[in-house]
């Protein structure tokens, strides 16, 4: 079996709780929870989404003990001892892949905004400090943003920026946080801070995914997992 785009739209629907499903959530448990994972995230709205993730690498032959979505997620960092991930691959020397899986509500979006664009840009910072110092000593780390906005009213209104000193730049100007993040996945997909994004709105109301630009998509982001792991295999990983 593959991941597949209904896969995706399921957990989705499940992150919103808008749709009752089990889907393969007790077979992801059970595969990755033996003496690593336990519960896969319990109790929180990124379960299902974590849990196919992780359904990406164990098709591909990795271990129980290579995936972590509950446990066992903290990853070492060069400005701080360490970050706690979302989702974390690991085999032998090689950081796989790491998660993160974020997302901003409303009503009021620009309580958070700012925190989330700090959050993204410092995890990925300290981890692409600490792989520079020597702490991941296999093939280079690889790292995945997932990212979902409500799609609302306060997310899709122009949003004024503040006078200051300095001006900021026109792409800025009057944009919504639907689009300012679009804005802020590109670039941090152009400045190689992540490997591969996918950036989404959505709503309770119609959970189906509106994928806003095209290289932020589900299926680039799919398709950038899959060619991780297919440039991994060619490296003999995983050992069987």
């Amino acid at each position: 079996m593959t991941v597949t785009r209904q896969d995706f739209e399921d957990a989705l629907a499940a992150y919103w709780g808008a749709k009752q499903t089990q889907r393969e959530m007790s077979a992801i448990k059970g595969a990755v929870g033996a003496g690593t994972a336990g519960d896969v995230r319990g109790g929180k709205h990124f379960d299902e989404i974590a849990a196919l993730l992780a359904k990406f690498f164990l098709e591909a032959g990795y271990g129980p003990d290579d995936i972590r979505v509950s446990t066992g997620l903290e990853l070492p960092g060069y400005y701080r001892p360490q970050k706690k991930w979302d989702v974390v691959v690991a085999h032998g020397d090689t950081l796989v892949a790491a998660f993160e899986l974020k997302a901003l509500g409303g009503p009021s979006f620009g309580n958070n905004y700012n925190n989330r664009v700090e959050e993204a840009l410092g995890s990925a910072v300290d981890l692409r400090r600490a792989a520079l110092a020597g702490l991941f000593p296999g093939e280079k780390p690889w790292l995945g943003y997932f990212f979902i906005m409500q799609d609302a009213p306060g997310s899709r209104s122009p949003v004024r920026t503040a006078n200051g000193k300095f001006a900021v730049e026109d792409v800025w100007q009057g944009a919504s946080y639907q689009r300012r993040f679009s804005i802020f996945c590109e670039r941090l997909m152009s400045e190689g801070l992540y490997d591969a994004v996918c950036y989404i709105t959505s709503s309770a109301d119609d959970p189906r995914p509106v994928e806003l630009v095209e290289s932020l998509d589900w299926k680039h982001f799919a398709a950038a997992i899959v060619a991780r792991i297919t440039y991994l295999k060619e490296l003999g990983i995983p050992r069987p």
